[in-house]
């Protein structure tokens, strides 16, 4: 399946956490999106594996995305080797996305600026037609996508730029709350995290208004493009 956007998560809820009102944006577009998560978010302190898949499926529904796969890397210790870039050239050759969102280039969580540098390396290489991939036994073509873009994660990050998506705001928070175990539950008995105390869902809508202020939006997500990209138009700068 071709698809128009392909974002690329180190761990199940990454996606959700930082591009979710963005792809929902694109979804009523009607352009076609799909996840790639790289683990299967096995050494996360709450839940388990399969209540990841079953979390992450909710949310793909909730988000309206045609595709999500996930690539069974160690989560922790999946490194930035030839095996698991030609997983993720498979992936990218496949959709053959005009775009893909990748993890931030710094971030808490070691595995987060891993990938981001993982994805944005393979989506340059799978545009070399001498690097050889097949999927389901059928050999694919050189496909390069047109933008990598880098999500802002839990580090606050000067964006290239911005995106509004106040009118998706409620459908992203019930996205990211799909994954019932990882998010604050006051009858769960699982230890705390970072991300499961009462407050954190405060700390999302803060982050967003904080990006949206200066371009003139009620909630905004950003993201940090490490090239310079082209507009056609100065006036439709925010």
């Amino acid at each position: 399946m071709k698809l128009d956007i392909l974002a690329f998560g180190a761990h199940p809820d990454d996606v959700e956490l930082s591009a979710a009102g963005t792809l929902m944006h694109y979804a009523a577009q009607g352009k076609t999106i799909g996840i790639v998560d790289l683990t299967e978010g096995e050494l996360g302190t709450r839940g388990t594996v399969e209540s990841r898949y079953e979390e992450a499926a909710a949310a793909a529904a909730i988000l309206g995305v045609q595709h999500r796969c996930n690539l069974r890397l160690a989560d922790g210790f999946f490194e930035n080797n030839q095996a698991a870039k030609l997983q993720m050239i498979e992936q990218i050759r496949l959709h053959q996305p005009q775009i893909v969102l990748a993890n931030a280039l710094a971030d808490r969580h070691p595995d987060h600026a891993r990938a981001g540098h993982m994805v944005a390396e393979a989506c340059f290489l799978a545009g070399l037609r001498k690097i050889e991939t097949s999927h389901n036994g059928i050999p694919q073509t050189a496909h390069r996508p047109q933008l990598v873009l880098h999500y802002i994660q839990d580090y606050i990050q000067t964006p290239s730029f911005v995106h509004d998506v106040t009118p998706y705001l409620d459908q992203k928070i019930a996205a990211i709350k799909a994954y019932r175990t990882q998010f604050f539950d006051p009858n769960s008995a699982e230890p705390n995290t970072p991300i499961s105390g009462e407050l954190f869902f405060d700390f999302l809508k803060g982050r967003m208004l904080e990006m949206g202020r200066p371009a003139g939006y009620n909630y905004a997500e950003g993201f940090v493009v490490n090239r310079w990209f082209g507009i056609d138009d100065i006036f439709s700068i925010k």
